[in-house]
């Protein structure tokens, strides 16, 4: 089968970064389901992944962590899918990646398709949709049916990938009041049409230059000047260091500040002690990297977003198509990822 994988790691600009491959066919077993994969997408997690080190790898490793497609073949222990069945997911970071044109995903971290949705539509939405779902309704507990709504959530990096269906999800089903962060006049047009009720600037942290009195200050006077209080709940989606003591200082008593990023030193945590705040981390690969007992609840999630894509409360944040899967498109979209200002979600469709 043809794929798109890596034997060493290489700045994106080498040709050899990213190789078009010929790669055997893998063979389902268990709970696994064999996809034909039709889109994939690509997120900060390839870019991360790939990232220039020492080592090889024999087999090449395939990356890819967002795809959609059609269910090809079943392992003897599936139950919630059959032969022919569209479906969208993300994967497992512990398994190879969807850029191949067949890919082995266990059924329990798999949605059906949303049936309004083309492929590449869907497959911009599983990875994203899956951190920002765990992030607000598990992490941050908001309650998706309604009862938190009208507090605030601010979402730090509104346009991108999980910002933008995370303005979606806070909106459309908990009915929040959504405060999002970008810097661009594009990317806030784009955090407004989704839904946001302000875009305050992130910039202006780097604007500070880097006095902590002044960077404290930047979000908590924005909203203030705009007329809103405090926020509620967090959702940092980059640069957790030079974030956190501007959303401490945002955040209300008893706030919740979650975070999908790491940090590179110690947080200073000291910072939510008075205010009785919260911290939490979300990591969407935590349930299929551990298996643990509540796997299938990422296989739910998926099927209540299809529900919401196809009723028309939540739509796709695919903003560019990239064309066919293959390594040229791939180290495009892995350049365009790093360089920090996509909006929304690239997507590849097919292969040639």
């Amino acid at each position: 089968m043809k794929a798109v994988g890596l034997t060493r790691y290489l700045p994106i600009d080498d040709p050899d970064s990213l190789q078009d491959l010929e790669l055997p066919r893998p063979v389902p077993t268990a709970r696994d389901l064999l996809v034909r994969v039709e889109a994939v997408s690509v997120n900060p997690i390839d870019t991360k992944v790939r990232t220039p080190r020492d080592g090889r790898e024999d087999p090449p490793r395939v990356l890819g962590w967002d795809a959609a497609g059609v269910v090809e073949a079943v392992g003897d222990d599936v139950e919630l899918f059959a032969p022919g069945d569209a479906v969208y997911y993300a994967g497992s970071i512990i398994r190879a990646g969807a850029n191949a044109q067949y890919h082995c995903v266990d059924e329990r971290i798999v949605g059906h398709k949303p049936a309004s949705l083309d492929f590449a539509a869907a497959a911009a939405l599983p990875l994203t949709a899956i951190t920002a779902w765990e992030a607000l309704f598990e992490r941050l507990h908001v309650d998706r049916n309604g009862r938190h709504a009208g507090r605030r959530l601010l979402v730090v990096g509104g346009a991108g990938g999980v910002g933008s269906i995370a303005i979606q999800l806070a909106r459309r089903l908990a009915g929040l009041q959504v405060v999002a962060t970008a810097s661009r006049p594009q990317s806030k047009r784009w955090c407004l049409d989704l839904g946001a009720d302000l875009v305050i600037d992130h910039s202006a942290l780097a604007a500070g230059g880097g006095d902590p009195k002044s960077d404290a200050r930047v979000y908590a006077d924005q909203l203030e000047a705009a007329g809103f209080g405090p926020i509620d709940f967090a959702l940092c989606t980059a640069d957790l260091d030079r974030q956190f003591g501007a959303l401490a200082e945002a955040l209300a008593p008893f706030g919740s500040i979650c975070s999908i990023v790491d940090a590179t030193a110690p947080l200073p945590m000291m910072k939510l002690r008075r205010k009785s705040a919260s911290f939490a981390w979300e990591g969407m690969f935590t349930r299929s990297m551990f298996e643990t007992p509540d796997m299938i609840e990422q296989h739910r999630l998926l099927e209540a977003l299809a529900t919401a894509l196809d009723d028309g409360r939540i739509r796709t944040t695919m903003s560019t198509d990239l064309g066919t899967i293959d390594a040229k498109n791939l180290r495009r979209a892995h350049a365009l990822i790093e360089s920090r200002h996509t909006t929304g979600k690239l997507v590849l469709s097919g292969f040639v």
